[in-house]
């Protein structure tokens, strides 16, 4: 198959400073899209970090990325979330929308089915924080547009396996 298929890979890493410049450089020097990218310490002690990244690219382009990760000398471990098996993949998004009248009350009713919260407001606009898959994000976000939608800010994916497994 020759088709472009997205993963999601997480990595482990030396907390180090550095590190995130370097995965960043591999893909870059390849020519490869990072589509969302995410880091956060997740072991104090052994000074570990999880790198969480959504890429897309042919079968080959994605196993080439694997390897290469996988020879960087601060890391550990390169999992391929998408090919392991099932995963649970999440998103936070703070969305701004301004606006005063018909288009303020739907923005709140589509804002309660979609269960974004109110975080801030003010006569003229809210903000709202909303939780979950980028597809469900970008559906939220795509309403609001015509509604008044100022700004958007995003965390990236984060993504763990599915079951009793650890990393």
């Amino acid at each position: 198959m020759n088709g472009i298929e997205r993963h999601t890979i997480a990595v482990l890493v030396d907390n180090e400073p550095g590190i995130l410049a370097r995965v960043v450089g591999l893909f870059s020097g390849r020519g490869y899209n990072i589509e969302s990218l995410t880091v956060a310490e997740v072991d104090r002690v052994g000074h570990l970090s999880r790198i969480s990244l959504v890429t897309s690219g042919t079968r080959m382009v994605i196993e080439q990325i694997k390897a290469q990760l996988d020879r960087l000398v601060p890391v550990h471990k390169v999992h391929d979330l998408t090919d392991e098996g099932p995963f649970v993949e999440r998103e936070m998004a703070l969305i701004k929308v301004a606006g005063r009248g018909e288009s303020r009350i739907e923005s709140l009713r589509l804002a309660d089915i979609f269960r974004a919260r109110v975080i801030d407001s003010t006569n003229e606009s809210f903000v709202f924080e909303m939780t979950g898959s980028s597809d469900k994000l970008n559906a939220f976000i795509a309403l609001m547009e015509p509604l008044g939608l100022v700004e958007v800010s995003r965390t990236g994916v984060v993504a763990i396996s599915r079951g009793p497994g650890r990393f």
